[in-house]
């Protein structure tokens, strides 16, 4: 029976895969935003090791620019607000990931293990949408996404 769920699981990953392939909405604010990235400046270097990883994410990206992108990436397809759909809410991953200093832009680049949810079926379906629907997103727009949900603790 696990091994079922675990292709259904597996499979409803990929339909999303391919369902969200093909939007290019957003290629224009992409391109927008990679011509606007600077580098930081040596001095301010240290500011950033001094603030802790997950305050370092949400500081640095725009929540509104993330509430934009978690619908156009098709995140609210399995995360609502408040409540579990296939993957657990908005609010209780950020509450997770402050209480555990953990940082949602890392993980959403495929750098470190859910810490939420680590069911392996739901594990899988993650890093299926990571390699596939992030798979073009800029670190500025993984901030920007990790500063919307982290806005969301109430």
């Amino acid at each position: 029976m696990k091994k079922l769920m675990t292709f259904v699981v597996l499979v409803f990953a990929t339909t999303m895969f391919m369902t969200s392939c093909g939007d290019d909405s957003s290629s224009t604010e992409t391109t927008a935003t990679k011509t606007t990235e600077t580098a930081p400046k040596k001095e301010e270097a240290p500011k950033a090791e001094e603030t802790p990883k997950a305050e370092t994410a949400a500081t640095a990206g725009d929540p509104e620019k993330g509430k934009e992108l978690f619908g156009t990436k098709t995140c609210a397809t399995c995360h609502a607000l408040d409540k579990k759909l296939v993957g657990p809410s908005i609010q209780d991953i950020a509450k997770k990931y402050a209480e555990t200093n953990g940082d949602i832009a890392k993980f959403l680049s495929g750098g470190s293990d859910a810490i939420v949810d680590t069911d392996p079926a739901q594990v899988a379906v993650m890093a299926a949408n990571i390699t596939g629907i992030l798979k073009d997103a800029t670190d500025a727009e993984k901030a920007d996404l990790a500063a919307y949900m982290a806005s969301t603790i109430k």
